[in-house]
Parts: structure tokens; C-alpha cells; sequence
């Protein structure tokens, strides 16, 4: 595994490296962007993983502009492919992120062989030394300090392990209570070694409606409902997560830590999807069995006619529609949804730090 993403990092290195420089000799700052986190954000690294947590195979990418497969798990563009769509300047950095991987490390297992978060902090660091042996180490690291950064974990803490077979080894090791208590415990423990790999400005998103996804409401779900114990699992961690990233900011004296509110985004449009041009929010586009929601999108599998018609892509992820909107409310949401300020606040008030200290 070590080996096959030294390779993906050397790739992504270059390509950073020749926007960098060309940046440079025109005195602009374009920022870097370093995401982390599990399949919402992988955009095709276990491709090169053995593992069946991989997405690189039809129909998944249907409606990406090659119109194949990618390793997203989306008909076209993830979320990261948004944010730098969006963000123009945001056109350097790398992708870390593997589909499977939760807060713990040992969320995930069935998967085999993924990229758990610890290995991706060590990723990161291997990164950024080889960065510096091109650019050297101040260089380097004004890239990281300015670099955005996206971290996506929890929800298969979740569905992939405390609820993934009934009386689970943490379901028996612990109540929900303070299995949440334990998540975040972890959960910080991993901010906290992002900010001293030199990350200053982190967008971090809670659960989704994790009961609400096609899956659960055909595994779980009563007469197609959300499944309950999903639902209070995500209300019980938000809460606990954005408390936290207070903490930590306070403890730091700045607005590192941004908390991204996944969980009402989603709900936005899974409560009320024809206001936002979907037809249906319960039945995934692509997939088979009850809501679509059983097993990968495949060759075989059930598939809409037309993707922005559904807010749901397969059994557990948004279609490339659904990610825009997200990413618009992570623009420019209130604090209701990005907390305490959204990514054009953000990018605004750093715009002038940076030009002031250039």
C-alpha cells in the first residue's frame, strides 16, 4: 500500500509543483487544497488499493467529463472537484482521502486494504518533506499554513462499524453515549495533529443523515423511513463535534477549525427535494433492490435516465447534483450551516491577510 501511493503522491506532487512555480513568477497566491477523509472525498485513491471499497468501475462517472469511471463515488464530480471548480484559486495541493475509513482505525476492516487516517497524516507528512527537497522548507511551508483544508470522517464509525452487524464488538465495548464521547476524543486527536502538520484553515463536516440514505431505509428503515438509530447516532454527534472544534479554537485563539453543518445540508434536500429539482430523494439513481439501495452501482444495476432528477447517486452517496449544492451552502451558508463563517467569508478575509503579508 505504501508503495502504489508513493506513486500517487509523486504524481500529485509534479502537477502541484509545475502550478506553483508558474503561480510564483506571476506574484499571485494561489492556495493549496489538502482533503482527507473516506469515500464523500476520495477521488480514486484506492483504485490502486486492493480492496472492495473501490468505485472505478461503470457506471460510476457516467456523467464525469470523460464519462468513465474515476474512483469518485458519484455519476460526475465529488466534492473536492467542486470546492476547486468553485475556488479558482484553488489549484494545487492533494488527495489523500480513501473510501471506507473512519475516526478509528479500526472502522472499515471488512475493506482490507484502505488508507486509514493515521496513514494519511503520514501521507501528508511524506508530502510535504518532499515538497521541501523541490522548494525548500519555508517555501513549503507558507503552502501549507495557506492551504484549505477539507476532513471528512465519521459517518462510517457509524454504518461500518458500531452499526455494521447487530451486537458489533464497540456496540458491545460501549453504550452509544459515550461511544460518540469516544469518536470525538479521537476526532480531536486528529485535528489537533493536522494543525501541527501546519494546517491553519480546516473545513470539518459532521454526519450526514445517516439513517436517511437509500442503504438504511432499505436494511433498517420502518415502510421506508429513515432507520431511527442511525438518525440519533448523527444528532448526538454533531452537537458534540462543534462544541469540540470550539474548544480547540479557543484553545488555539484563532478560527482554524471550521465546522461544516453535513448533516442539515442534507436534510435540506432529502426533506424537501422538489425545491430543489429533484424528484425523489428516498430512491438512489443507481443500484438495485428496495430504494436502489442494495450493494454498488454496477453494469448491471438499475439506472435513472436522468441523474439530476435524484439526490442520491447509489446506496450511500449524493449525486454530483446534490454535491453542488452542498458546496453552495459551504459557500454561502449562515451559521446555521458553516460555523462561524462560510468558505467566501473565509477566502476573503485570508485574501487580504495574504496580499498584506506578500
Amino acid at each position: 500500500m505504501r508503495g502504489t501511493m508513493a506513486i500517487e503522491l509523486a504524481y500529485v506532487l509534479v502537477f502541484g509543483l509545475v502550478l506553483s512555480s508558474s503561480v510564483a513568477a506571476k506574484g499571485q497566491t494561489r492556495r493549496a487544497l489538502f482533503v482527507f477523509g473516506d469515500s464523500l472525498v476520495d477521488s480514486g485513491n484506492n483504485n490502486f488499493l486492493a480492496t472492495t471499497a473501490r468505485a472505478d468501475s461503470p457506471l460510476y462517472g457516467v456523467d464525469y467529463p470523460s464519462h468513465k469511471a474515476t474512483g469518485r463515488f458519484s455519476n460526475g464530480h465529488n466534492i473536492p472537484d467542486i470546492l476547486k471548480l468553485t475556488g479558482s484559486r484553488l489549484l494545487v495541493g492533494a488527495n489523500f482521502a480513501s473510501a471506507g475509513i473512519g475516526i478509528l482505525n479500526d472502522t472499515g476492516i471488512q475493506f482490507l486494504n484502505i488508507i486509514k487516517i493515521t496513514n494519511q497524516m503520514e501521507y501528508f507528512e511524506q508530502y510535504q518533506q518532499q515538497v521541501a527537497q523541490q522548494i525548500g522548507d519555508a517555501a513549503t511551508q507558507r503552502l501549507v499554513n495557506q492551504a484549505l483544508v477539507l476532513i471528512t470522517l465519521g459517518d462510517n464509525d457509524f454504518v461500518n462499524n458500531y452499526y455494521l452487524v447487530p451486537f458489533s464488538a464497540r456496540a458491545r465495548q460501549y453504550a452509544l453515549p459515550d461511544y460518540v464521547h469516544y469518536l470525538i476524543s479521537e476526532y480531536q486527536k486528529i485535528l489537533e495533529r493536522l494543525y501541527q502538520l501546519g494546517a491553519r484553515r480546516v473545513l470539518v463536516t459532521g454526519c450526514g443523515p445517516l439513517g436517511c440514505v437509500p442503504a438504511e431505509r432499505a436494511e433498517r428503515g420502518k415502510n421506508g423511513e429513515c432507520a431511527q438509530e442511525l438518525q440519533d447516532a448523527a444528532s448526538l454527534f454533531n452537537p458534540h463535534l462543534l462544541e469540540m472544534i470550539k474548544v480547540v479554537n479557543g484553545e488555539i485563539g484563532s478560527d482554524v477549525f471550521i465546522a461544516v453543518n453535513a448533516h442539515q445540508m442534507h436534510k435540506d434536500f432529502i426533506t424537501n427535494p422538489e425545491d430543489y429539482g429533484f424528484v425523489t430523494s428516498k430512491i438512489a439513481c443507481c443500484g438495485q433492490g428496495p430504494f436502489n439501495g442494495i450493494g454498488l452501482c454496477t453494469m448491471l444495476s438499475n439506472l435513472c435516465p436522468n441523474r439530476d432528477q435524484y439526490a442520491f447517486w447509489d446506496a450511500f452517496h449524493p449525486t454530483e447534483k446534490a454535491n453542488r449544492i452542498i458546496v453552495d451552502q459551504m459557500m454561502k451558508g449562515s451559521v446555521e450551516y458553516m460555523y462561524p463563517m462560510n468558505l467566501s467569508t473565509l477566502l476573503a478575509l485570508d485574501a487580504e491577510k495574504f496580499e498584506r503579508e506578500n
